[in-house]
C-alpha cells in the first residue's frame, strides 16, 4: 500500500496487524508460541493481528517474540534534523536581514 495517509486509524491497526502476522507466519511460528515466548494471551495477539484495540505493549512484546525490535526505529524513525533548530535558524536569519535593511536605508 502505497499511501496509507488516507487510510483510518482503524484501517491502519488493521493493516500493522496484518503485517505482524505476515512476520509470524514468515518466521514459521504459530500463535500460541509466539504469545507464550511473548508474554501475552493467545487472545491478545489474535486481537492485534486483527487490528482490534492492542496496546503499545503488547505490540512491543510480539516484536521483541518475533525479533523485529527494528521495526519500533520504522515507526516513529528520529529526526535528522531537528524541525525547532530550523526555526530558531530561520528567524535569526530573519532578524538579520531585517537589521541590515533597516540600516541600509538610514544610511
Amino acid at each position: 500500500m502505497a499511501d496509507m495517509s488516507f487510510l483510518s486509524p482503524d484501517e491502519l491497526q488493521a493493516a500493522l496487524g496484518k503485517q505482524i502476522q505476515e512476520l509470524r507466519i514468515a518466521k514459521n511460528l504459530d500463535q500460541i508460541s509466539t504469545a507464550q515466548k511473548a508474554g501475552i494471551s493467545e487472545k491478545a495477539l489474535r486481537n492485534l493481528e486483527a487490528g482490534r484495540g492492542s496496546s503499545i505493549e503488547t505490540l512491543v512484546r510480539v516484536l521483541k517474540a518475533l525479533d523485529s525490535l527494528d521495526g519500533l526505529r520504522l515507526l516513529v524513525p528520529k529526526p535528522s534534523v531537528s524541525p525547532l533548530a530550523l526555526l530558531r535558524h530561520s528567524e535569526a536569519a530573519r532578524r538579520r536581514v531585517r537589521r541590515s535593511n533597516i540600516e541600509a536605508n538610514q544610511g
